[in-house]
């Protein structure tokens, strides 16, 4: 190992966005130095989101396994950044549980437009809330035998080509599409960049640089047996550049770096690598363009609209087809004053429906939006959320939040709404950004957010009752729950195994709960007790074939002997 001489600089930083030897050898060319700032931000951020969610974390699950045994939770977690995460979750299910469906009316007319073919008209009151009003509108329009062409019109528009591909659209995609899991399909994406088919995977960037050689990556894919005629064509006729994206700075956006088929790649990594393919070919693509027409008509005083569509031009849409502008037949030909024979005109009786729970690909995008979690962490906030417990994934991976999860956050309302909206955290980023860019004091921030946090804490520690009277209406006290297992040592009397999250035996009579080893079975040892303390022992397995071990539920939680650490008895 060299040695530094006073003032040499001995470390650098390799800056590449894909395993090819092309850019790592030019990364290797161009080190550059660590950036401080970015060290420091990150440091920051890390402190920050240790400190407060431990606090808040170990205060909370303290407190609430203490004295609720059917929580089915191991742990009852706070994070800046997942809980405002949680309640956007239960946010939804707020406006859900109070909706009042209104009955509303709709006119709806058809004509004919030729011997085999009628149109359906839309009307441009849209709808009405009163039904005599409606009624009275269907009075003045069911008589009508014609309806007139009041004006048409015919434009050629374009559907725009997408922009480059960053993280947080991949996440979106992966859930709403593929079926992914926001944490899933990073993993899976990570997995694509180590073998080289992808560039670097967490990028903020949706913006080529002038730089970027986009025909190398295009060349990859020449001979795929799926898209070769598009790339080949594109290759020929010349490519088009792509949107002008943001470019924050970090690494170009998601590209495909070398070919792969579905027998090499397989099951779900396959499908994450052709979307992004196909996604990033549709980038050098031409946008698609399609003809609208659109024909005013007047029945009696009330006037519809009817609209057509017809593609000129598929452009991306050809390698994108699920984003194909939805077929629609072409409206006749016809002019102002032509008139149609009114094949009917009835009203129509709807109610205005809820919204329904947010799907992860909505939730990425409200995190996106109001600056909660990086591109990095946002799938971690929305599988921790997941995982404590507080919200269910549901068909259409949509999120529904759990008791668990809605009394915490009606509890966050009730003592602190800070805690739970994104507006806090969001500020803080913005603060940590600054940092990044050397253009805020890293202690100053530091200092400034861990004091804000602190007097948070304490108020909500001195206001917990107000969560704890929630709590109550929807749990169950560890005396009322569990089955009688297991004699305590010092009333004699039997103990309730309570199997929830956290496994653990607690005693009503000395209000005391010795915690127990996780993820196995618990059962009576022989009617045995411990020579120590005269608890019963009872015996953990870790399953039918695994192995077994006898304890003592006092001794696991309060070691007897010096140099031994609480839960050292409990199995490996």
């Amino acid at each position: 190992m060299n040695q530094a001489h006073s003032g040499e600089k001995t470390v650098f930083r390799a800056r590449f966005s894909s395993i090819t030897d092309t850019d790592i050898c030019t990364a290797m060319v161009r080190l550059g130095e660590p950036d401080h700032n970015e060290a420091l931000s990150v440091d920051a951020r890390q402190e920050l989101d240790l400190r407060i969610g431990c606090a808040f974390t170990r205060f909370q699950t303290k407190y609430f396994q203490g004295k609720y045994g059917n929580l089915d939770s191991s742990l009852i977690s706070f994070g800046p950044c997942q809980t405002p995460t949680l309640g956007f979750c239960v946010e939804r299910h707020d406006k859900i549980q109070s909706f009042k469906p209104e009955t509303y009316w709709v006119l709806q007319a058809k004509v004919d437009a030729d011997k085999d073919r009628s149109l359906l008209l839309d009307w441009d009151r849209v709808r009405v809330f009163d039904r005599e009003i409606a009624q009275m509108f269907l009075n003045m329009t069911k008589l009508e035998k014609e309806a007139q062409v009041e004006a048409t019109s015919r434009k050629e528009k374009a559907k725009q080509r997408p922009l480059a591909l960053n993280t947080v659209e991949m996440l979106r995609v992966a859930s709403s599409s593929l079926g992914m899991g926001p944490q899933h399909a990073m993993q899976t994406a990570e997995r694509l960049y180590t073998q080289g088919y992808i560039s670097y995977p967490r990028t903020e960037t949706t913006h080529y640089p002038e730089s970027f050689d986009l025909k190398g990556p295009l060349r990859q894919q020449a001979n795929h047996p799926y898209w070769a005629d598009t790339v080949k064509r594109l290759l020929a006729e010349g490519i088009n550049r792509p949107r002008k994206g943001h470019d924050a700075g970090d690494h170009p956006p998601i590209t495909p770096m070398k070919s792969a088929t579905e027998a090499e790649l397989g099951g779900e990594a396959w499908r994450l690598y052709e979307y992004i393919t196909r996604h990033f070919i549709a980038t050098v693509s031409h946008d698609c363009k399609y003809l609208q027409s659109t024909i005013s008509f007047r029945i009696g005083p009330e006037h519809f609209t009817c609209t057509g569509k017809t593609v000129i031009s598929p452009g991306f849409t050809e390698i994108m087809p699920w984003q194909s502008v939805p077929l629609e037949e072409s409206l006749p030909t016809c002019q102002r004053g032509d008139t149609f024979a009114v094949a009917e005109v009835k009203m129509l009786e709807k109610q205005t429906s809820p919204p329904d729970y947010l799907t992860e690909a909505e939730l990425i995008t409200l995190m996106e939006k109001h600056g909660i979690g990086t591109d990095a962490s946002i799938p971690v906030h929305i599988n921790n959320i997941c995982q404590r417990n507080y919200v269910a994934v549901e068909s259409g991976r949509r999120l529904k939040p759990t008791s668990l999860g809605i009394v915490l956050v009606h509890g966050y309302y009730k003592i602190d709404v800070e805690l739970v909206l994104p507006t806090i955290r969001s500020a803080v980023e913005k603060q940590l950004n600054l940092i990044a860019q050397g253009k805020a004091d890293y202690r100053q921030v530091l200092g400034h957010t861990l004091d804000v946090f602190k007097r948070k804490f304490h108020y909500f520690v001195d206001s917990i009752a107000g969560m704890d009277e929630l709590m109550e209406v929807s749990f169950s006290p560890l005396a009322a729950t569990g089955k009688p297992l297991s004699r305590c040592g010092k009333c004699h009397r039997f103990m309730k195994y309570i199997q929830a999250k956290p496994s653990r035996l607690h005693c009503s009579h000395c209000d005391e709960t010795y915690t127990l080893p996780q993820n196995g079975t618990i059962k009576l040892y022989k009617e045995l007790r411990c020579p120590l303390d005269d608890f019963e022992l009872v015996l953990w397995s870790s399953g039918s074939r695994g192995k077994s071990y006898p304890l003592c539920p006092y001794c696991s939680n309060h070691p007897p002997f010096r140099d031994m650490k609480k839960g050292e008895l409990f199995p490996p």
